[in-house]
């Protein structure tokens, strides 16, 4: 049975308290396209796993969570939170709104609504 596409972006987003972008890689289409707001897109897998193997590299905490989620077929819409915290600094909740394309199982579009500088002003 095949999961559905609620599932796979819930699973996903739990990884990342792991810190582990390999772990992040089953999940993402070889052809992904990941949009910040703010930020030009990065395409391909190999390169959004580079992002957040710098992003991982940088940050002593992670953790992600899902306030609202709503699926219509192939998308999910989902309000995060984004909990990131700097070495030795407590735990920023930067809210965040993401949208998730999925194919085949694996999410091939991405773009995440964050207000940039009012993340920084929380870290």
């Amino acid at each position: 049975m095949a999961k559905d596409n609620g599932d796979i972006v819930e699973e996903f987003i739990s990884l990342f308290a792991k810190k582990d972008a390999t772990l992040l890689s089953p999940y993402l289409h070889p052809d992904i396209v990941f949009e910040a707001y703010g930020d030009n897109p990065l395409k391909g897998r190999d390169k959004v796993l580079g992002l957040w193997n710098a992003v991982f590299g940088q940050m002593g905490e992670v953790k992600f969570s899902t306030i609202h989620q709503a699926t219509n077929g192939d998308i999910v819409i989902a309000e995060q939170i984004h909990g990131l915290a700097l070495p030795g600094r407590p735990l920023a909740d930067i809210k965040n709104m993401a949208v998730y394309r999925i194919q085949d199982g694996q999410i091939i579009e991405w773009r995440d609504y964050t207000n940039p500088q009012y993340a920084q002003t929380l870290m």
